[in-house]
């Protein structure tokens, strides 16, 4: 199967298969109907049959006959034998016939597949779907004037998503500007000020118009409304008729500086509401992404994350992690005996996509079993020992998070917590929160934790 998909990649060269079309191509050629793939997939039977007729004309352009899905396998095979004859031809003529080439190189393998580090690129056959989040903010984009906000805790996929929904609005002619608050330095966040400079230089020169902050700021009228004046009587007039997405990653940030928070979140929600009566608001649309609930008072009239549309990141079913098995070239998890194989791993990793990424990552490598990547996942000689190294140095350095970690792993009930400590484990993504009870985010951080944290109180 994997020579099939290397094939239609080759075939297809100028326009390359989405991740919902490498499902669709992969599932046709086992021979699942479209209502089969659209209940593994979560999406609708008219969108999974729209994206397989769309992918068939592709592929009829592509070899100048007739593809469909009937014919799939006839079709695509003739064209590999065809390929093969040629190429063995080719090879023959050069080198005789002892020499030998490959004709289609496996496109799984090992050394092809990059270590799960960052957002997943555009493109990747390793970037999995979860239905309906990408087609609601692509959608949601589209609308004037509208603030999404995507929520989820570190390494869950905010960013993957943000870059497919950025490179969709770019589709659609828009202009972007991309601000990630972890860039900016410490001193930016001394006074409200020195901040919305910051923000306003960042935006000017990302929309190629010369920053004229001091022609705008008025220090009478304060730093919010010098703000305002200068999107809506510079930026947002000087820039053509397009929409300007503006999003602003790692606003958690933000949230740890209260005398900016409380002034800059109203900002952008006042913003949002301008939109609904001023045209040249409706120019902006504003994409919010964070780890956690913000864990400083606003007023719930003030607060932007009551109003607009709230993305949450979920971790994978088990039936994703299958199909991302398959992404990774393990054949082994294509049946369903296959899925059963992979419950152990869904339950110690509890479907969170960076740990099952990188489990799967070292299980195609064929350097370890999964039943001994279980076994030490928790310890030093484990796969995540860094990972869980990283976290465990975090929780060291505020004592009151060690505490609050430990009352979460001594049960497997949930646990009532102080509203900042469970917030900020929760953008650590060491528990999931049902309003201030937490519990363990996974087994595997249950298991590790219990171990470290028993040794650093004495246990």
């Amino acid at each position: 199967m994997e020579d099939i998909l290397q094939a239609v990649e080759r075939i297809l060269q100028d326009k390359p298969l989405a991740s919902i079309q490498w499902f669709v191509l992969s599932q046709s050629w086992l021979g699942k109907t479209y209502g089969e793939m659209a209940e593994a997939s979560g999406y609708g039977d008219n969108y999974i049959k729209e994206v397989g007729s769309q992918l068939w004309q592709d592929l009829s352009v592509a070899l100048g006959k007739r593809v469909t899905k009937k014919n799939l396998h006839l079709a695509l095979k003739k064209h590999l034998q065809d390929k093969i004859g040629d190429q063995e031809n080719q090879s023959q003529q050069k080198f005789g016939k002892e020499s030998s080439i490959e004709i289609f190189p496996d496109f799984f393998s090992a050394s092809k597949i990059e270590f799960p580090s960052g957002p997943i690129p555009l493109g990747s056959p390793v970037y999995i779907n979860r239905p309906p989040l990408e087609e609601l903010v692509c959608n949601e984009i589209l609308h004037p004037g509208c603030l999404i906000r995507i929520k989820a805790p570190r390494k869950m996929g905010k960013s993957s998503l943000l870059n497919r929904m950025i490179a969709y609005a770019r589709e659609q002619g828009y202009q972007i500007v991309y601000l990630d608050f972890q860039e900016a330095d410490e001193d930016v966040f001394a006074s409200l000020d020195k901040f919305l400079r910051w923000f306003c230089v960042n935006v000017s020169r990302q929309l190629n118009l010369l920053p004229c902050i001091d022609d705008f700021w008025d220090t009478e009228m304060g730093s919010k409304v010098s703000c305002k004046i200068y999107f809506e009587a510079y930026l947002l007039q000087y820039i053509d008729h397009s929409p300007v997405v503006l999003a602003l990653n790692e606003v958690h940030r933000v949230f740890e500086h209260p005398n900016i928070a409380q002034d800059f979140l109203p900002m952008l929600r006042c913003w949002h509401e301008q939109a609904k009566q001023d045209q040249i608001w409706q120019k902006l649309r504003m994409v919010v992404v964070h780890t956690t609930e913000i864990y400083i008072p606003l007023n719930l009239n003030q607060s932007p994350f009551n109003v607009g549309i709230t993305i949450t990141l979920p971790p994978f079913t088990l039936n994703q992690v299958q199909y991302l098995a398959l992404r990774y070239g393990l054949h082994c998890a294509a049946d369903s005996e296959g899925a059963k194989r992979l419950v152990p791993l869904q339950t110690m990793l509890g479907g969170h996509p960076y740990l099952v990424s990188l489990a799967l990552y070292h299980l195609c490598q064929k350097q370890i079993t999964l039943e001994v990547l279980l076994e030490t996942a928790s310890t030093p000689v484990g796969i995540y020992s860094q990972h869980l190294r990283e976290l465990l140095t975090l929780l060291q350095k505020e004592p009151e998070l060690m505490s609050a970690m430990q009352q979460v792993i001594a049960t497997y009930e949930k646990v009532e917590l102080d509203a900042i400590a469970a917030y900020k484990l929760e953008s650590m993504g060491l528990v999931k929160l049902n309003g201030n009870q937490a519990h363990a985010m996974c087994e595997l951080y249950r298991l590790y934790f219990s171990q470290q944290l028993g040794k650093h109180l004495g246990y």
